[in-house]
């Protein structure tokens, strides 16, 4: 019952502390409002919760909060209680929604029998809410996060299980491991999937305007600030906020980035107003952060507040049996932006791809897999002699537009598809990328 929280509305001051002592005792985590508006203003889609309300309230009454209710989630169950004995009030409400409804005076053990078999049909709905979506999701993310291995199919059903939740997930990798390509596995896979995804780097930006970009700022709020600039915090409310390199931001950055976490809003800078932030933070590291705790060099407190689902990517030398499966995926596609044809694999390149430790994981064989479709000498690390089979050799031409298919890709690639973001990083207008997208056949909604 501790996951599933009892939300109570009652303005009799003695009433609403008797239920929620009743129900504290009965062993649910209860939280208690004296008017129906602040209760209304917690309520989201599949919030882990149950409502229990006096009709009777000052403001907004306790039918119009079971309408609003309904309005945002119609599955969350709403028990209703009057002292008036108005039967036709209850009639009414049940064919409104409600899902149970108490009279005035009520034992102790009635308020807790109901809530209690409330908060049973919850936990199922949300059950079976979450397992639908893990379903639905199921195919894709086995496409997102290739891998048979047991470490990765634990991967995968771990981030299905929690991409749902509201909480901050802590995720950790060697470098190459794909910890963004995890992120934004969390981002699709939930309910925030149709609003922003915004990555940070935390060791890119400078130190000087690394709190201008993340919390925005003011026109004049310094030098050079003509006007005003919406931060990335703030851009990634109702959505995902991915925080790449954590164990580099400054200490005290660091303060600022808990006082977000903690209280969900932020000031930009040059005002005092604060604003209002829905944000999901995944903050990802290559160094264990409770070290870096324990040297001084990394706050205790944001650890314990990131410290709470945590994500392991497995190196590539702890799940060797993926090697050929990701090499050959990456051929495939190194094949298709080149323009060249798949070579063969032969058992002892197979051997040769086993053998290695590849401290650079899947970013280094992504690159093996590259110059191996490209014939080079030394395609194979640790193999001087290894390449793929001799191809035809490529005029210049060919070579050049391989290369600028390539740029193009990886752009689009890091951008999630966001044309706009891929043409800044090129430094091309957005009328030339689409030309040059279409003639070598390359579509945004692919890297999304």
């Amino acid at each position: 019952m501790d996951e599933i929280e009892i939300i109570l509305v009652e303005d009799d001051p003695a009433v609403r502390e008797g239920s929620a002592q009743a129900l504290d005792l009965a062993g649910f985590n209860v939280r208690s409002f004296d008017s129906a508006e602040p209760a209304h203003e917690l309520l989201c889609p599949h919030r882990p919760c149950v409502l229990v309300s006096d009709v009777r309230l000052p403001g907004m009454g306790g039918l119009e909060l079971l309408q609003a209710a309904r309005a945002v989630d119609p599955d969350l169950p709403v028990i209703l209680v009057t002292g008036h004995g108005d039967i036709a009030m209850a009639v009414q409400a049940m064919r409104d929604g409600a899902y149970d409804f108490l009279e005035k005076p009520y034992s102790s053990d009635q308020l807790a029998d109901v809530v209690r078999r409330a908060v049973d049909k919850r936990r199922l709905q949300l059950e079976v809410q979450a397992l639908r979506q893990r379903l639905a999701h199921s195919q894709g993310i086995d496409a997102a996060l290739l891998g048979n291995t047991a470490a990765m199919r634990d991967l995968r059903r771990l981030i299905l299980e929690v991409a749902s939740q509201p909480a901050d997930v802590l995720v950790y990798g060697e470098t190459g491991t794909g910890k963004e390509l995890v992120a934004r596995c969390l981002h699709r896979f939930s309910e925030r999937a149709r609003h922003h995804y915004v990555a940070v780097n935390c060791g890119a930006i400078p130190e000087t305007i690394f709190e201008s970009e993340l919390f925005g700022h003011e026109a004049g709020a310094f030098t050079g600030a003509a006007r005003r600039q919406v931060g990335k915090i703030e851009h990634a409310s109702d959505g995902t906020l991915f925080l790449d390199e954590i164990e580099s931001l400054p200490p005290p950055l660091q303060v600022k980035l808990l006082r977000v976490l903690q209280e969900r809003y932020i000031e930009r800078l040059g005002s005092v107003q604060p604003v209002p932030v829905d944000v999901r933070v995944v903050a990802a590291a290559k160094v264990d952060l409770r070290e870096l705790v324990d040297q001084g060099q990394f706050r205790a407190d944001l650890y314990y507040r990131l410290n709470l689902i945590v994500l392991r990517i497995p190196p590539l030398r702890e799940r060797r049996d993926d090697i050929p499966l990701l090499f050959e995926h990456f051929m495939l596609d190194a094949a298709s932006r080149y323009r060249r044809d798949v070579p063969a694999l032969p058992p002892a390149h197979r051997q040769v791809l086993l053998r290695h430790d590849w401290p650079g994981n899947v970013r280094e064989l992504r690159n093996a897999a590259d110059r191996y479709v490209l014939g080079l000498p030394g395609a194979l690390p640790g193999e001087a002699g290894v390449s793929a089979a001799p191809a035809t050799p490529a005029s210049l031409s060919d070579q050049v537009s391989a290369f600028e298919r390539a740029l193009i890709d990886t752009a689009l690639r890091e951008a999630g598809g966001n044309v706009s973001a891929a043409c800044a990083s090129l430094a091309v207008p957005k009328q030339t990328l689409y030309h040059k997208m279409q003639k070598y056949g390359l579509a945004a909604e692919h890297y999304r």
